[in-house]
């Protein structure tokens, strides 16, 4: 009987060391589509970009820290699984650039603004990759550099 109540014990252990595992694991995974649809905005004004990660690793070679990077803007040397923060914890601000903030520097509104720091990172990777690759905006190859190119139209 007692080898029995071991035996179920370690049974439990185990499954019970799949599931945090698994829990673990799943923590740190990223969907191969992100849809950015942050709940820290109140209102979109603009359709949902659904964000291929998984393309933009595999197909286009992007690198961890061609988006990810410190507070100095240098580059994370991170690798699949890490823990990534929230852009949020440093770019606070998701409501409209203020009367006052316009007249900041470009650099110090991205700093601050969530959505700027965004299209910023996004624009020029997207930029420089057809400046590279010498293509167009026509061209349907070239990376998207307007807002309808990655906004879809809003549902009404």
């Amino acid at each position: 009987m007692k080898k029995r109540s071991h035996l179920l014990t370690c049974a439990l252990a185990a499954v019970a060391l799949v599931f945090a595992a698994t829990a673990i694991h799943a923590g740190t995974t990223v969907s191969d589509v992100i849809e950015m649809n942050n709940p820290a905005y109140k209102k979109h004004t603009k359709g949902i970009v659904m964000f291929s990660h998984k393309k933009h690793a595999e197909e286009y070679g992007a690198t961890c820290g061609e988006c990810h990077h410190d507070d100095k803007g240098k580059p994370l040397e991170l690798k699949a699984g890490d823990d990534v923060q929230s852009c949020l914890e440093c770019h606070k601000e998701t409501g409209k650039i203020s009367k006052a903030d316009k007249k900041m520097k470009k650099a110090e509104k991205v700093m601050k603004y969530h959505k700027e720091a965004l299209h910023k990172n996004c624009k020029d990777c997207h930029k420089a990759f057809n400046k590279k690759n010498k293509l167009k905006k026509n061209n349907p190859k070239a990376a998207p550099t307007t807002c309808k190119q990655c906004h879809p139209k809003k549902k009404k």
